[in-house]
């Protein structure tokens, strides 16, 4: 990937080394940091290293009449204005400077603009403008302008204000196993920015699952993963804190024709203590938590990984599921869990190129 903004830009830190180089380079990583923990093979899965972000954000720089996108440079509070970015989806990468130049020309989108967010599938594209400004109906009619100037779906935000348009949702899909998954991702929530890594991760979990019964989920998201993998299981559990993302989920469901998937709106702490007969929640009542029979547990926390008692609770299942984000955090839970499970299976993820982000995916089995 070539980029005009490589040495100022403080996204591309490993912009010196081609991608060859990169994965070379994070490859050594991993080995060294888990080396204690025995892992000496791993799967490694890359991607195109350019256009690949399928979400993106952008401060606005305002400069007089003039405006651009904005990103924090390599040196700490600098900010560095840029046109364009290679990293983005092809269809961002063209939209980013003719919506720019209209939204300019147009006091109302452009007064208190402050950040401009892109999603977008193969499908759809949504834009969302975020304001410093109360947003109305005259906001409204420039924005229609915008969607239909460039065939794409537009929201607009302020303090506790949303005005959606059109639709506040993309529609994506997914491969997995010779079969086609269809998802709604709601503007807002979570969802993995690189399409193409999240594809090859689905299927490499998918591909080394075995012996399933019943399927736990922590942290599911949209169902992302839990409904590809429901196919392997009898039945499947899955909790999630956000209430937009379940929502999200049993619309997914819908979608898909799945019908054995139960979305609790927990916590993984919350749901530790339900299992344990600790806690009665209302959210429960009409979930026989009995019923279940769980093979494997699937958990794909945020940066800061596990906590002791989530740790402690996944470690009765008989398989593990770890998807993480962070290599540190990562390791550290491993050597908790490794003292009563196997390694089995370790592969790398490289969801961004160019930047020192390592993704990884952790298969556990019981000793």
């Amino acid at each position: 990937m070539e980029c005009r903004y490589f040495g100022q830009c403080g996204s591309c830190t490993l912009h010196a080394l081609n991608y060859k180089e990169q994965i070379e380079y994070k490859k050594n990583k991993i080995a060294l940091l888990f080396e204690s923990l025995h892992v000496q093979e791993f799967d490694c899965f890359t991607c195109e290293d350019s256009h690949y972000r399928s979400r993106a954000e952008f401060r606005i720089w305002h400069e007089k009449e003039h405006l651009s996108y904005a990103i924090g440079g390599i040196e700490k509070k600098e900010t560095v204005c840029i046109a364009q970015c290679p990293k983005v989806d092809i269809k961002i990468y063209h939209l980013m400077e003719p919506l720019l130049k209209v939204i300019e020309k147009n006091s109302m989108l452009k007064e208190r603009l402050f950040s401009i967010e892109f999603l977008v599938t193969e499908k759809d594209v949504l834009v969302t403008m975020i304001y410093h400004k109360p947003l109305s109906q005259e906001w409204d009619a420039a924005a229609n302008m915008l969607e239909s100037m460039f065939s794409l779906h537009v929201i607009g935000r302020s303090h506790k204000v949303q005005r959606i348009l059109s639709q506040n949702f993309v529609e994506d899909c997914v491969l997995v196993d010779g079969k086609t998954y269809i998802y709604h991702v709601i503007e807002g929530g979570f969802s993995q920015p690189n399409r193409a890594i999240n594809t090859q991760m689905i299927n490499w979990v998918y591909r080394h699952l075995d012996n399933c019964h019943d399927l736990l989920e922590l942290y599911c998201g949209y169902g992302n993963f839990t409904i590809p993998l429901s196919q392997k299981f009898h039945k499947v559990l899955a909790t999630e804190i956000s209430k937009s993302s379940i929502k999200s989920a049993l619309k997914n469901c819908e979608l898909n024709h799945v019908s054995h998937i139960a979305f609790l709106r927990m916590s993984a702490e919350e749901l530790t203590s339900a299992l344990k007969k600790e806690r009665e929640f209302n959210r429960l009542k009409d979930v026989n938590l009995d019923a279940y029979t769980f093979s494997h547990v699937f958990v794909d926390p945020p940066r800061s990984g596990m906590d002791i008692q989530s740790l402690a609770f996944i470690a009765q299942f008989e398989t593990i599921i770890y998807i993480s984000c962070n290599p540190i955090t990562l390791k550290r839970d491993l050597e908790i869990l490794t003292q009563d499970f196997t390694i089995e299976h370790f592969a790398l993820f490289d969801q961004f190129p160019h930047t020192e982000h390592i993704e990884s995916g952790v298969i556990l089995k019981r000793i």
